[in-house]
Order: C-alpha cells, then structure tokens, then sequence
C-alpha cells in the first residue's frame, strides 16, 4: 500500500526531531560531540566582513520583511482565485514564525550553553535564533510561493535561492564565531519540523488540478472535444 503524501513528511521528519534530542542531550551533558564541536569551530572561526555580511540574512530585520512579502503575496494571490481558505496558509507561515522565538527562548535558558571566544563572555547560545528565523522565513516563503509557480524552472531556482539564503546564514554565523556548528545544525532540525507543519496546511488547500482536453488510450475523441 502507497504512503499518503502527509504520512511520508511525518516520517522523515523522525531524522531531524531525533538528531535534535541528541545534540540537546549533548549540549545539557557537556558530551563527547561538544568537544568535537568545539574543535570545529576553532578550525572554522575566523571573523570578516563577509561573514558578519552573510550572518545578517538571519536577522529579524532582514528574513522576516520577506516572510511577510511572500505571505501578503499568497494571500493576495489564493484570495482572487477564490481559493477555499485562501487564508490558511498564509497564517500557517506567521504562526511558524512567531513559534521560532517562542520556542528558542526557553531552549536557550534550559541549556544556558556559552558562546565561542569570538563573542563576549555570555551563555544561552543553543540553539541559534538567527539560524532558526532563516529556516523558516525563507522556507516557509519558498513553501508557499512554489505552490504559485508552474514553470519548473522558476521552482527549482525558487529553491536553490532558499539553500543559497540558509547556508550563507549558517555559513556565516558559524564563521563569525556567533554560534557554534551545533547550535546551527539543531536549529536546521527545528526548523524542519516548523516547515513540515506549513507544508502539511498547503497541501491541503492547494487549489485542484486543471487537466487540459485528453483523449484516451486508444485515441478516441472526449466528449467535451470529439465530433457529435
């Protein structure tokens, strides 16, 4: 029996909530993959213009103007094509960005996990806001907006650019010596779970599929274009 689309993006979801829970357990424990995370920042860190450039893309200023652009987009869009609940997805892409700071906030007081000696001396670093605010306001965006898009083409570039925006954040914060490599890549998990939510609202009310005039197999006319 065939997997229902909804059923398959819960399971794959699995990977990134239990990666999570892993690296939580690792940072609350101070376990063996905190000091290979700290050996790769040090490797990594090295602090430039470039990277404080690419770090902003994680900003609130910055992500969540194009958030808010892409959702008046979609609404506009679903609402004068007389969409059935027109206004769902668009409010599953606020509601996902609201969570962000409402989860984050109380993740970096439990774990109180201190920063790289790039920053000044302080705790509450796990897991990276501006990673999180980058995951889902440029994925929740590119999820809603590929649901307007027909033309393969612009889709698969509409994509690369949501990887181009992330991984430059990421890159960046790493880089930069703001998060450490696994304060990033758990905010990549909780960002995931966060897209799969908006993603299950805008499979549900994707508008139906318009099939052109077809005939059949055996090259019989329809009735809506065939002769009389």
């Amino acid at each position: 029996m065939p997997v229902s689309p909804p059923r398959a993006l819960l399971a794959l979801l699995a990977l990134p909530v239990l990666l999570f829970a892993l690296i939580t357990w690792q940072v609350l424990a101070d376990g063996p993959l905190i000091g290979a995370d700290e050996r790769l920042s040090r490797a990594l860190v090295h602090p430039d213009r470039l990277s404080e450039l690419l770090a902003d893309l994680g900003n609130v200023q910055v992500a969540v103007p194009v958030l808010a652009i892409a959702l008046a987009y979609v609404a506009w869009q679903g609402r004068a094509g007389g969409r059935d609940r027109w206004w769902l997805p668009p409010l599953a892409g606020a509601l996902a960005m609201v969570l962000v700071p409402a989860l984050v906030a109380p993740l970096k007081a439990w774990t109180d996990r201190p920063g790289t000696p790039a920053v000044p001396p302080a705790v509450g670093y796990y897991p990276s806001g501006h990673t999180a605010t980058a995951v889902v306001a440029y994925g929740a965006a590119t999820l809603l907006l590929l649901g307007l898009l027909r033309s393969p083409a612009v889709r698969r570039v509409l994509v690369a650019l949501c990887a181009v925006l992330v991984l430059g954040a990421s890159y960046g914060l790493v880089r930069r010596g703001y998060h450490w490599p696994l304060d990033v890549v758990a905010s990549w998990c909780l960002g995931a779970v966060l897209l799969a939510a908006v993603a299950l609202v805008a499979g549900r009310t994707a508008p139906p599929v318009t099939r052109s005039t077809r005939r059949s197999s055996s090259g019989t006319p329809s009735s809506s274009n065939g002769p009389s």
